[in-house]
């Protein structure tokens, strides 16, 4: 789940070997993204899930990362760190509104619609397998690069989870493994949005250090 594995900044575009390649694959993951938000968040309003809608905002994070990842790639770093804090602001105010969901559904929320939770899980996680196989071939790159393939890994986890959940609710006609697993990727969201924001901001004081020719004063 982009939650906690997405704290990644764009790597400069001359560490990135195939750089051609590397962006036409980012393009594939950010319309794969865009397509499954779409999906998850009608399933998820028609079988009242609320994990799918956190797996849908969570499609939705990864295709603004993948966005901005394309728009900075040769960016300054002053830059890709602004654009990490607009990210973590958008995920802590994600997990606020999932763990605000969850407590409002305890008490009057019904049971979701399990067969479609399932169903649109698996959809799920063949696009985030299929996004991690095409970035497999970056995974032994920098750090960033890296990231950016064990984002989609992860995220695939993440749709397991929320099949887990649609088999919990088929099982025992309770929506309570649904709200279990969309508390947890709205605690994750916050934890990671922190995670970002304290990164991005030491970047920013770093770069703020720096002359105009790169060096640390």
């Amino acid at each position: 789940m982009s939650a906690h594995c997405c704290d990644h900044d764009t790597p400069q575009a001359e560490t990135i070997v195939n750089l051609p390649r590397y962006r036409k694959i980012l393009w594939i993951a950010l319309i794969i993204n865009v397509a499954m938000f779409l999906i998850e968040i009608g399933a998820g309003v028609q079988a009242g899930s609320l994990s799918l809608l956190a797996d849908a905002v969570d499609f939705a994070g990864d295709a603004l990362n993948y966005a901005v990842s394309l728009a900075v790639l040769a960016s300054a770093l002053a830059w890709r760190a602004r654009a990490a804090i607009l990210k973590a602001f958008s995920m802590m105010g994600f997990g606020l509104y999932v763990l605000g969901a969850a407590v409002w559904s305890v008490w009057h929320g019904g049971v979701p619609q399990a067969v479609t939770m399932g169903a649109v899980a698996l959809l799920a996680l063949v696009a985030n397998v299929a996004v991690a196989w095409m970035l497999y071939a970056f995974r032994e790159g920098d750090a960033n690069m890296r990231s950016v393939w064990l984002c989609s890994r992860n995220d695939a986890i993440g749709n397991v989870a929320v099949f887990m959940a649609a088999l919990g609710v088929f099982g025992t006609g309770s929506a309570w493994p649904d709200l279990a697993v969309a508390s947890l990727m709205g605690a994750l969201a916050l934890h990671g949005g922190w995670t970002v924001l304290r990164q991005a901001r030491g970047e920013l004081g770093e770069d703020a250090g720096k002359d105009p020719h790169g060096h640390v004063h």
